[in-house]
């Protein structure tokens, strides 16, 4: 997943007694992947950066974090689509109105399949973040043909060991694709008086219900109050709820 380079700069600094975190912030590289680093040096020096993390041998984690945020999004709103030699290209739809957004979305491609470009192609009012790689379905088992409405979505339980460690990247990935953040209102009368009151939500709206399962279950890991609006959507709208949700998700930007 990393060059050889950087395996030996990160090496070299954990062997000088700096902490997991602290290598972790100064190198971008997750405390997990620079923890198995450090605990089996040989096989980090000769671990080739094309392998696949899932069908190399013995298997390897991508980085967790990351994957998990990457999951979300690529359930939400990402698809794989096969090119020629089996090449498989990952692509992430972002409106165009939330550049940051895509940028997070590029930033989770590079520390999942690092050394590798991410494009930005435009489209219809939005942007298709865009990464080739023959190891993308090694990654993403839930690619099948049709979408994804149409057939059984069901994690992997490596991946859902992974999002149960990172369970706030994951839903990061689902609110950011295929949910929102809004600000409802209504008034009431107080002494008389009608009085604006404005108060923030969350939704969530997917066709497959298989991936609300996915999300609901990730709140419920979170303890976080949520309700089935309709058929498609989940909402949060609890006071306590949303301020928790908020600390993992937030609004687009």
């Amino acid at each position: 997943m990393y060059d050889r380079a950087a395996r030996e700069r990160a090496l070299a600094l954990l062997a000088t007694g700096v902490s997991l975190n602290a290598a972790s912030h100064r190198l971008g590289i997750s405390r997990y992947t620079l923890r198995e680093w450090r605990d089996d040096p040989a096989r980090a020096l000769a671990a080739r950066t094309h392998d696949c993390p899932r069908c190399s041998l013995p298997a390897r984690d991508p980085d967790r974090s990351a994957y998990s945020h990457l999951l979300g999004l690529y359930l939400g709103d990402g698809c794989l689509g096969r090119l020629r030699k089996d090449v498989f290209s990952l692509r992430i739809f972002c409106d165009d109105r939330y550049p940051g957004l895509q940028r997070e979305v590029a930033d989770a491609i590079s520390s999942v399949h690092p050394d590798s470009k991410v494009f930005f192609v435009p489209q219809t009012g939005c942007t298709a973040v865009t990464n080739f790689w023959k190891h993308w379905p090694c990654l993403f088992p839930q690619h099948g043909p049709g979408m994804k409405h149409t057939r059984s979505i069901v994690l992997e339980p490596w991946q859902r060991e992974i999002v149960e460690q990172y369970p706030g990247r994951f839903l990061r990935g689902l609110f950011h694709s295929d949910g929102c953040r809004i600000t409802n209102w209504t008034v009431r009368t107080v002494a008389g008086i009608p009085k604006r009151y404005e108060y923030p939500r969350y939704f969530f709206t997917n066709a497959s219900a298989d991936i609300l399962r996915l999300c609901t279950e990730t709140l419920d890991q979170l303890h976080i109050a949520w309700r089935q609006a309709n058929p498609r959507q989940i909402s949060v709208a609890q006071k306590a709820a949303v301020a928790a949700l908020d600390v993992h998700v937030g609004p687009k930007y």
